[in-house]
């Protein structure tokens, strides 16, 4: 059955039988989504690329399943009022399956949270990602109330913090610029619209945001709000070791140029000094392999860093990834 065929098929099951101007509607309709279907294969099959390195798979279709686990981390260190304070919260893990469809580079993809499912998992989070060849970004938003961790001060004992006291609102983007792209494809390694056929690196453009409010409940209260942009650059590499195989890192750097942030701990306010240099960096890493020549599989890795301030009055690092299995087929 042909594409035409095809797609006259999937309309007619979708509308029923009909007949005389309905009929006309429908041919015309036919018509118009063939034509839309002309112009986004001869948009995919002719992308700006050195086909010596980078190619477009020969397929249309790309179904796969996933399998994402994340997590995150928060420290706070400094002095209030010459007693040493250090905390530190880990988030519980979110593991997610996802089923992706995509067509001709437009893609969908739906994911299910088990743990969210049996009430177990309460925090909320939006994400959306692009990873295109010449630049693309990473634009997350998370809701968490599942931090366990623990707070120590001078003089104190150590308080173990159960989940439910600290609450921490995040949002982060973080983008690129790829210089090499006509040979270095980002998207080959992440999200595997592409295939790189042979070892490419590009030097990177990158710009990254993040903003924070959390807040710590209990005999130690904290109130903290965090505004950072930074701007910065990096490389990143694709190696092909084997017909197969495909390995990627790649690290971006950005240093902060504008910061605002606000801390209240025990109702007194604790300023937090500009200490160079003070960074956010995102780090991405994947394996893929080729396992028939429809079908691969990939393990694929995004990590941010921040860290800001010093010890000597108010230091905060936060650090937060997911990691991603993927196994596909094309057709």
């Amino acid at each position: 059955m042909g594409r035409r065929e095809l797609i006259v098929c999937l309309l007619l099951l979708l509308s029923g039988a009909s007949f005389g101007h309905s009929r006309f509607m429908e041919k015309k309709f036919v018509q118009q989504v063939l034509r839309l279907d002309s112009i986004m294969t001869a948009h995919y099959r002719n992308p700006n690329i050195d086909t010596a390195y980078v190619m477009r798979p020969q397929t249309r279709w790309t179904v796969a399943g996933r399998f994402n686990l994340a997590g995150a981390k928060f420290k706070v260190e400094g002095i209030d009022e010459g007693n040493h304070f250090n905390s530190e919260l880990r988030a519980d893990f979110k593991s997610t399956l996802a089923l992706y469809l995509k067509y001709l580079g437009f893609s969908v993809s739906l994911s299910l949270n088990p743990a969210k499912l049996a009430g177990k998992y309460r925090d909320y989070e939006l994400g959306f990602v692009y990873y295109g060849r010449q630049y693309g970004f990473d634009l997350i938003y998370q809701d968490s109330k599942n931090y366990t961790g623990y707070h120590k001060q001078e003089s104190y004992p150590r308080i173990e913090l159960p989940a439910d006291l600290f609450k921490m609102k995040t949002f982060n983007i973080s983008g690129y610029y790829v210089f090499n792209h006509k040979k270095f494809s980002y998207p080959a390694a992440m999200t595997q619209g592409y295939i790189q056929k042979r070892s490419a690196g590009s030097f990177m453009l990158a710009l990254s945001g993040q903003g924070q409010h959390g807040k710590l409940k209990g005999d130690y209260g904290i109130d903290l709000r965090i505004t950072n942009i930074g701007i910065g650059g990096g490389y990143g590499f694709n190696y092909v070791p084997a017909r197969r195989w495909l390995l990627h890192i790649s690290a971006l750097p950005t240093f902060i140029v504008y910061s605002h942030t606000s801390l209240t701990f025990n109702d007194s306010k604790i300023p937090l000094r500009y200490h160079f240099p003070e960074v956010i960096i995102t780090g991405r890493g994947a394996i893929v392999y080729q396992v028939t020549k429809n079908q691969y599989m990939a393990l694929s890795g995004v990590y941010y860093f921040t860290d800001i301030g010093s010890k000597k009055r108010l230091r905060i690092e936060n650090e937060k990834w997911r990691a991603r299995l993927t196994y596909g087929f094309r057709f």
